[in-house]
């Protein structure tokens, strides 16, 4: 058995490049996705399918996490080369396992996801340009501050999203509080993300208005409670908001610090903190945005059906009075995400019970595509 060592070391030299007189076993026409950083491997054929290249005495016991059947295969000059299958268009964690040690690709960049750090590939998608760079336009800039959280006892980090505008002037601007989900933190909406490429673009366009998108840590459970899609799970994320995360953006940047200027939105995890949080507090927020959140079902061992006037008591018996207060209220799901009856079921109870609610759905699982897409819709529909 290699050692942990040498199967790094081996991995190292994995995103050397091809020398001229080496042969390439696939002819199809491929891209270079922005996720790697090294070289031209790994790549992204027409048809969605991946290759990976290293260099390596022997590989041919290494797997390849995007596709169980995919192997490694020997080249010349110690070169191995591995294709997947076709992947769907969007952005995929990876990592490869050797001996029973899963490693990250020193060729791709790596992504806070999964619990951890680890590889990641951004299978392209037709028309899709409103997520990418276009120079020809202004562009804002993200930041990270830096703030004390009494609920941690330790220093924090927002992730902080300011339009062009912002550096000329004194012009005050509305706040979206945009939250990752579980295993991700606070950077994953910009860098897996894509928000502050999207939020130029819409901006540049005018197809959505100037905002600050303001990115927190929301793993956070206060003591004695356990972490779940309850009012007591999600307790600490909503006092670190309140107490923490809102006073510091109102003190710290041009913002209109009022409700009607205010918006909450999360992935998955984040969704259901959006759900808890945001519903329960009208007085701070005037729009929700709830992507794939498994709140509504579909997570094992959850064990009970979900009932919106005991998540939220009032909900339902007040729904008239939600609209009023609510100028948005936002809910999307993956077509394929195992969620989605769920999500069905929920927002057909909830109207039957009043609530006016935007429902949309993407083709996509649980990934970051639909949330791109989620999240590119929402906004458009901010502070009108």
């Amino acid at each position: 058995m290699k050692s942990l060592l040498m199967t790094l070391m081996a991995g190292f030299v994995a995103a050397t490049s091809l020398a001229a007189d080496e042969k390439v076993p696939y002819k199809a026409n491929y891209t270079v996705p922005e996720t790697t950083i090294v070289g031209d491997y790994p790549r992204v054929y027409d048809d969605g399918s991946a290759e990976f290249r290293v260099k390596v005495e022997d590989a041919s016991m290494w797997r390849i996490s995007l596709d169980a059947d995919a192997r490694f295969e020997k080249q010349a000059n110690g070169i191995w080369m591995c294709r997947t299958k076709p992947l769907v268009p969007g952005f995929h964690y990876y990592w490869f396992t050797v001996d029973g040690v899963d490693f990250s690709d020193p060729a791709s960049n790596s992504y806070f996801g999964c619990g951890r750090m680890c590889s990641a590939i951004d299978v392209p998608e037709k028309n899709t340009e409103w997520m990418n760079y276009d120079p020809k336009i202004d562009h804002g800039q993200v930041q990270i501050v830096q703030y004390y959280s009494p609920l941690r006892h330790a220093v924090a980090n927002l992730w902080v999203y300011t339009p062009a505008s912002y550096r000329e002037g004194k012009k005050h601007y509305p706040v979206l509080y945009l939250q990752h989900g579980g295993g991700e933190d606070e950077s994953g909406w910009v860098r897996q993300g894509k928000t502050n490429l999207i939020l130029d673009n819409l901006i540049a366009s005018g197809k959505a208005e100037e905002m600050i998108v303001v990115m927190a840590n929301g793993t956070l459970v206060l003591p004695g409670n356990t972490p779940a899609y309850t009012k007591e799970g999600m307790a600490g994320f909503g006092q670190e908001m309140i107490e923490n995360v809102i006073p510091t953006i109102e003190k710290q940047f041009r913002v209109k610090n009022n409700r009607e200027n205010r918006a909450l939105s999360g992935l998955s995890m984040g969704g259901g903190q959006t759900f808890f949080v945001g519903l329960s507090h009208p007085e701070l927020f005037s729009a929700v945005g709830i992507f794939s959140t498994g709140l509504f079902g579909g997570i094992p061992g959850s064990g009970k059906a979900f009932d919106a006037e005991e998540t939220i008591p009032g909900l339902i018996t007040n729904a008239e009075q939600y609209n009023k207060e609510l100028n948005l209220f936002y809910i999307s799901v993956g077509e394929d995400d195992f969620r989605i009856s769920h999500t069905d079921k929920a927002v057909q109870n909830m109207r039957e019970g009043g609530l006016e609610i935007v429902y949309e759905t993407y083709p996509g699982d649980h990934e970051w595509q639909v949330w791109r897409k989620s999240l590119h819709s929402f906004v458009q529909k901010l502070f009108k």
